[in-house]
């Protein structure tokens, strides 16, 4: 789950449970509101932690280091 993933389930559970105030029999609209919602943050630590170790094992190619050493 990259960030749309993770926003759009943080984004779908706050409506859940602050919005909609309908009463459905044996399932809690609020309750599923809450675990989308932290599913949904979850899902966005993980992503930026990923993305964070993703980005500094990049290796840069040998000629670039010289132009970069040169300049």
């Amino acid at each position: 789950m990259k960030y749309g993933g993770a926003v759009f389930l943080t984004v779908i559970g706050a409506i859940l449970y602050f919005a909609v105030n309908i009463e459905v029999q044996a399932v809690d609209i609020d309750m599923i509101g809450l675990i989308l919602m932290i599913a949904g943050i979850i899902g966005l630590i993980i992503s930026v932690i990923v993305d964070a170790n993703t980005r500094r094992r990049r290796v840069v190619p040998v000629e670039r280091r010289e132009e970069i050493i040169e300049e």
